[in-house]
C-alpha cells in the first residue's frame, strides 16, 4: 500500500502549502533516508503536527495515534493503510493500558524493518506553545528495542521542533526544526541491570532538553511578556551584525534562533541581575500601558513619523484602490465556502481551538472550496461554454488568494492610518512614548555585553 501512503501524503502537502504561507524545513537531512529512526516532536498543533512532519521528508514515516481516530472504519480503514499505529492513552481508557505493550510491538516490527516511526511524548495536544512534560514511553520503546539487537540495531531518535506564527490563521508561517540524532546504544548501560530506571529517566530527560533546544522554550511563563516585549523592541538589531547564528538558513529560522537567544537572555537576566530586570519590566508594564491607553500598536510608534512608514502606507494605499475590483470578484466567489471552513471550526473542541483550528481548516476547505467551485464553473459553463469556462475557472482560485491578501492588507492600512492619527493629534504623549522606548532599548543594550558570554556559542565572538 505504498502508492496509498505517497499518493496521500502529497494531498497532505498540497493541503499544507496552501493553509501555511510558509514553510521551513530546517535541517530534515538529519532524519537520513533509511535506517532505524524514532522521531520525536513537541505537540502544539494536533494532527496538523503529523501533516507538517510527514509531508517535510522524503521518506515513509509511520506515526503513533490516539486509537480515538480509528473508531470510524473507513477512517481506521485509511490510517491503518497508511502506517498509522494506533495507541491507548490513559485519557482514552485506562482499563485497556495494556494495549500499549501491543503498540510498542507494532513499532518495533516497523523500525526492525528499517523504517521512521513519530510519536509525541508529551502524550497531549495544546494550545501553549511551551513544552509540556514528557513522557517516558519514548524512551522505554527505544531502549528496549536496542535492548533487544544488543545495541547493534543503530536506532537514532531525532528530536523535532515545532514553531508556528499563528497556527489558527490561515496564510501563517510554520518552522519544522530537526535536531541532531540521539544515539540510542549510547544510554543503554546498565540497563539489563538494576538501572533501568536510570537509563529511561536519563534518555527521557535528553530528548526533552533536545526538544526544548529546538524551540522558544519558557520554564517561567512570567518572563513570556518581557520575551515578546524585547523581541518586538530589539530583533530588528539582533539581525543585524548578530554573531549568534553561524550557519546560512532562512530569515524565519533564524529568527526562531534569536528568539530562544532572548529567551535564554531573559532567564538569566532575572536569576543573575534581578533588580535591574524587574526594574526593566516595571518600566516595560508603564510603556504598555500607554500604548494600551492610546489604543496603537509599537510597530506603528517605532516607525512614526520616518519616510520607511511613510512609504509602506502610500504603497498599501495604492494597493487598496488598485486592487478593490479583483479583491471584490474573489470575494464573491469565496462567501460561502469561508461560512462552512467556519462552521467546520466550531467543531473542534474549545480548550483546544487553536491546536485544532489548521487541520478543520484544511479538511474543511477540501469539502467546501472544490464543490462551491465546481457548482460555479458548472453553471458558468452552462451559460457561456468553453473556453470561457476555463479561464473562469483558473481564475476562481487565484483571485481567492488576492482577495484574502486584500482584506488582511487593508485592515493593517485601516490600523496604521488610525494610529497615526492618534499620534499626531497627541504629540506631547508620543514625544513620552518615544522617549520611553528608547529608555528601553538603551536598558537591553546595557545589560546585552554581560549576557553575550551565555548566549554565544563556543569559538565564536560578538
Amino acid at each position: 500500500m505504498n502508492g496509498l501512503y505517497f499518493a496521500m501524503r502529497g494531498l497532505i502537502r498540497l493541503a499544507v502549502g496552501i493553509y501555511f504561507r510558509r514553510i521551513e524545513r530546517f535541517h530534515p537531512e538529519r532524519v537520513g533516508p533509511d535506517g532505524p529512526v524514532l522521531i520525536v516532536s513537541n505537540h502544539p498543533s494536533s494532527l496538523n503536527d503529523s501533516f507538517i512532519i510527514g509531508a517535510s521528508l522524503d521518506r515513509r514515516v509511520n506515526f503513533v495515534a490516539t486509537v480515538q481516530l480509528f473508531r470510524f472504519a473507513p477512517l481506521k480503514w485509511l490510517l491503518s493503510h497508511c502506517g498509522v499505529i494506533p495507541i491507548n492513552r490513559v485519557q482514552d481508557n485506562a482499563k485497556a493500558m495494556r494495549s500499549v505493550m501491543d503498540t510498542f510491538e507494532a513499532c518495533f516490527r516497523v523500525l526492525e524493518r528499517g523504517e521512521a516511526v513519530a510519536i509525541f511524548p508529551e502524550g497531549i495536544t495544546h494550545d501553549d506553545p511551551q513544552l509540556k512534560e514528557v513522557k517516558s514511553g519514548a524512551a522505554r520503546m527505544a531502549l528496549e528495542l536496542e535492548h533487544r539487537h544488543a545495541g547493534r540495531l543503530g536506532l537514532r531518535i531525532v528530536p523535532v521542533g515545532l514553531t508556528f506564527s499563528a497556527k489558527e490563521i490561515y496564510r501563517s508561517d510554520a518552522l519544522v526544526h530537526f535536531g541532531e540524532p540521539i544515539r540510542v546504544a549510547d544510554f543503554l548501560g546498565g540497563y539489563a541491570t538494576d538501572e533501568r530506571k536510570e537509563c529511561i529517566r536519563r534518555l527521557t530527560h535528553e530528548i526533552e532538553t533536545r526538544i526544548q533546544n529546538l524551540i522558544v522554550h519558557l520554564p517561567d511563563l512570567e518572563h513570556q511578556r518581557v520575551v515578546d516585549a524585547v523581541r518586538r523592541l530589539y530583533l530588528e538589531r539582533l539581525r543585524i551584525g548578530n554573531r549568534i547564528i553561524g550557519e546560512p538558513m532562512s530569515r524565519q529560522a533564524g529568527d526562531l534562533l534569536l528568539g530562544q537567544a532572548i529567551a535564554r537572555a531573559v532567564e538569566i537576566a532575572f536569576k543573575e541581575y534581578p533588580d535591574r530586570a524587574v526594574a526593566f519590566a516595571a518600566k516595560l508594564d508603564l510603556y504598555e500601558r500607554w500604548l494600551k491607553r492610546l489604543k496603537i500598536a509599537d510597530e506603528t510608534l517605532a516607525g512614526f513619523p520616518g519616510h520607511r512608514w511613510l512609504a509602506i502606507t502610500l504603497w498599501r494605499g495604492s494597493l487598496a484602490i488598485a486592487g478593490a475590483p479583483i479583491a471584490a470578484y474573489g470575494w464573491i466567489h469565496r462567501f460561502l465556502p469561508v461560512r462552512i471552513v467556519r462552521y467546520a471550526v466550531t467543531f473542534t473542541e474549545r480548550s483546544k481551538r487553536k491546536a485544532q483550528t489548521p487541520h478543520a481548516k484544511m479538511i474543511g476547505g477540501i469539502v467546501a472550496f472544490l464543490p462551491c467551485y465546481a457548482a460555479y464553473i458548472a453553471v458558468f459553463h452552462h451559460f457561456f461554454g468553453w473556453p470561457a469556462s476555463l479561464w473562469y475557472g483558473l481564475s476562481l482560485p487565484v483571485t481567492g488568494q488576492i482577495a484574502h491578501h486584500y482584506l488582511r492588507n487593508l485592515r493593517r492600512l485601516g490600523a496604521a492610518l488610525r494610529d497615526t492619527t492618534i499620534l499626531l493629534r497627541a504629540p506631547f504623549a508620543t514625544k513620552r512614548l518615544l522617549k520611553r522606548r528608547l529608555e528601553l532599548i538603551a536598558e537591553i543594550e546595557a545589560l546585552r555585553p554581560e549576557l553575550r558570554s551565555h548566549l554565544v556559542p563556543a569559538g565564536t565572538t560578538g
